[in-house]
Parts: structure tokens; C-alpha cells; sequence
């Protein structure tokens, strides 16, 4: 595993960001282990964080796109903390755009916040976590509806590595229906690679009673 993905992993765990305990999706599933990025908070973090989505957008996408898509409210202040990151990093002018969750009728009028979006727009959307797809087909209209012909890709923070739909990986499965590519920063199993009674600042993350309960999750919402 790449020295910069056990640093994002370790951020995640710092930031309170990657938990472990009782939670439910968006999905309505319940699952052990949540990913929160409303808790990346403060400048320094949020800083850091576009670093970690540039590397990844930088080694799977290149730099060749003119928008970053972040889908309100959390891709909001992803895709602008990438954008500059993507400029501090890479020398890469890249605009960011996301959506309102209701249409402005008074001033900048419409349902766009920054880039303005065309037939030419080359996108990448930017996401926190992908647990079914879901957020992801309520996006995919709103670009069409702007006329966008070339959406690259997704990337995520995480993979959650768990079924979409039907029997493939939700992130697999958006790729096949929209024809993308998807990516992410790490995935789940990355993450308990990394963590999985290992310790860290002197305290285990996941120890043999959390990693059965995901493997439990895993059994019951992972890829057949």
C-alpha cells in the first residue's frame, strides 16, 4: 500500500472523520464503521484533505478536465478544496461547480454554484462515500439536464466495497451504467489492512470484535 493512502487512513482516524460503532447509511443500511466528512472542520484539515483527493484524481484521471462536480452540500467544499490543491500541486487550472439544493430565482439565478456547465465541459465529480449509488443517480440528471456530454469519472474518499443495486460493487456498478471510470483514495480493505490489531497512538482501532462485525456486514451487503 502506498505510503500516502496509510497517511489518509491515519487522517481519517484523527479527524474523527472514520468511526467505528452503530450507525446507518443513507441507504438505510446498519453498518459497524461510518464515514463522516462533515467533520473535517477546521483549514488545516480541509487543506489537507484536497491533497489526498488531487493525488488520487492526479494518478487516475490526469489533469486534462475543465470541472470539478461536487454534489450539494458535502462535495461543496470538496471540490474546492481539490481544485486548489490541483493548482498548488499539479499547476492545474481547474474550476469547480456544484449543484443547489433548490433553484435561485433572484441574483446568480439557477441551480449552479461556480463553473457554469456546457457540452464541452470535460467533468470529474468528486463524493465523500458511495454506499449504494444512490446520490450519485440523483447528480448524473442534473448534468445532462446542463447539456454535459463528458463526464470522466468518480472519486470518492472511501470505498465502502459493498453492493449496489444489484450484485456488483456500488462503485463498479455506477461505472457500468454511466460508462465512467471510479475510483477512490482507499478502499475498506486498505483500511483494515492498515488498522486491524495493528496500534496506533497507542490504541487499537479495530480489534477482533469490530473486524467480526464488519466481516458480519460484509457477509450480509458485500459483493457476492
Amino acid at each position: 500500500m502506498e505510503s500516502y493512502k496509510k497517511e489518509f487512513i491515519e487522517f481519517m482516524v484523527d479527524s474523527q472523520v472514520l468511526r467505528f460503532g452503530d450507525f446507518v447509511t443513507k441507504s438505510g443500511r446498519k453498518t459497524p464503521f461510518f464515514i463522516n466528512t462533515g467533520f473535517y472542520r477546521t483549514g488545516e484539515q480541509l487543506r489537507k484533505l484536497g491533497q489526498y483527493y488531487a493525488r488520487a484524481i492526479h494518478d487516475n484521471f490526469g489533469t486534462d478536465f475543465d470541472v470539478l462536480f461536487g454534489p450539494a452540500y458535502k462535495g461543496i467544499p470538496l471540490s474546492v478544496t481539490t481544485s486548489a490543491a490541483l493548482s498548488e500541486m499539479y499547476d492545474a487550472d481547474v474550476a469547480y461547480c456544484s449543484n443547489r439544493k433548490e433553484v435561485k430565482d433572484h441574483g446568480e439565478t439557477g441551480i449552479l454554484l461556480g463553473s457554469p456547465l456546457s457540452e464541452e465541459s470535460k467533468v470529474v465529480m468528486i463524493e465523500d462515500v458511495t454506499t449504494s449509488g444512490k446520490s450519485i443517480r440523483e447528480t448524473m440528471p442534473i448534468l445532462k439536464a446542463q447539456g454535459v456530454k463528458d463526464v470522466l469519472g468518480l472519486v470518492v474518499s472511501v470505498n465502502r466495497m459493498e453492493r449496489g443495486t444489484k450484485d456488483k460493487g456500488a462503485l463498479e456498478e455506477i461505472g457500468d451504467e454511466y460508462g465512467i471510470k471510479t475510483t477512490a483514495i482507499v478502499t475498506m480493505e486498505e483500511v483494515i489492512e492498515h488498522l486491524y490489531n495493528k496500534p496506533y497512538n497507542g490504541k487499537i482501532i479495530i480489534d477482533d470484535e469490530i473486524k467480526g462485525r464488519i466481516d458480519a456486514y460484509y457477509a450480509e451487503y458485500g459483493v457476492k
